[in-house]
């Protein structure tokens, strides 16, 4: 088979490797039909790492994905030869204190797809996984939409974890496929006015038409300003989703005395700061988000149900061979791009 791996920084090749077999008789073989560039995986072609997670190259990275089940092991019952599939990248224990207590995002044996040390990514024409990161998909649920509900999930578990979202006013700084992400449950759960801002204006566009009530550009405007005179109780909640520390000082700023701070973006800092004075005086809870926990499911379901329309978010495709380039105009944010979908041959 195929793969792409990277071999340095921003540095992609396609190579040939060895078809992955079934090991264990709860894995099943994948052929993959597509896979979405994340902000993460650009994390590691741009910086080789993030955080303590550092690549040893070569390494495939990759976890937003699905595919067709091409084969399966004896003992595995929930899906068959020819079953489409969504590709949870989590590969939890189940059996330690984490896992027990309903967290299976911070398993203490955690493997993830396209995380170093962990795993191989599925940016590769097979991969095998454990039966339980397959979810069959309906006939009506397209490839790149089950793609999609891997971070749709990381939005759908953000909103979980904040506050109850009915007539709340809440804010979203960084409006890539995460913010955006957060956009829609939000919205689907009942937000009165959500305030979205980037520094790209292509995306605040389509962050209003896909219901933002205000968007704004900080690089060309106090957001700050803007965001508290058009609501001068200030906002519920603020989610952070792009990793910067301007954005972290302008959400203490919107946010009102008693109101929650979701961290959900990576930054490329080892530390971020805060205000202490200004939290103090607000009293502002601070909630980091890990990923998602048991929402991939849901997100499933929200886009089955026709809650919102997720597919404005894709705005780019590449064959697989071109995954290169794929990854070098999101790293560059050029041409508008949002999310970038690679496709593999006679998959669609």
């Amino acid at each position: 088979m195929k793969k792409a791996v990277l071999t340095g920084i921003r540095r992609m090749e396609i190579v040939h490797a060895e078809t992955p077999r079934i090991i264990r008789d709860t894995e099943v073989l994948i052929k993959m039909a597509v896979v979405g560039v994340c902000g993460s995986d650009i994390h590691y072609y741009v910086d080789g790492k993030i955080g303590s997670q550092v690549v040893t190259y070569p390494f495939a990275v990759g976890h937003e994905g699905a595919g067709v089940i091409e084969a399966v092991g004896a003992k595995v019952t929930s899906v068959k030869p020819g079953d489409r599939v969504a590709i949870e990248p989590a590969m939890p224990c189940f059996a330690c204190d984490q896992c027990r207590a309903g967290r299976p995002h911070t398993c203490r044996k955690l493997r993830f797809l396209g995380c170093p040390g962990q795993a191989e990514g599925c940016l590769a024409e097979y991969i095998v996984m454990p039966e339980t990161s397959c979810i069959r998909l309906k006939d009506s649920m397209s490839f790149e939409e089950a793609a999609i509900s891997e971070p749709l999930a990381i939005g759908v578990y953000s909103v979980r974890q904040s506050i109850p979202m009915k007539n709340a006013a809440i804010g979203i700084l960084g409006s890539g496929p995460i913010g955006l992400s957060v956009l829609l449950p939000a919205l689907a759960q009942g937000a009165r006015r959500i305030y979205v801002a980037d520094k790209i204006d292509s995306r605040c566009a389509l962050a209003a038409r896909m219901g933002a009530y205000w968007t704004g550009n900080p690089a060309k405007q106090d957001i700050a300003a803007a965001i508290n005179a058009a609501e001068p109780g200030q906002l519920d909640a603020v989610f952070e989703c792009c990793g910067q520390q301007e954005a972290l000082d302008q959400a203490l700023e919107i946010l009102k005395p008693g109101g929650k701070l979701m961290i959900v973006g990576i930054p490329r800092e080892a530390r971020v700061s805060f205000s202490i004075d200004t939290m103090r005086h607000k009293e502002i809870c601070v909630q980091n988000v890990r990923r998602q926990n048991h929402c991939v499911q849901l997100a499933l379901d929200m886009i089955d149900n026709r809650a919102f329309n997720v597919m404005p978010m894709v705005t780019h495709r590449f064959p697989f061979d071109k995954a290169g380039d794929a990854f070098n105009l999101v790293a560059d944010l050029k041409d508008g791009v949002v999310k970038a979908m690679i496709q593999f041959d006679g998959m669609q």
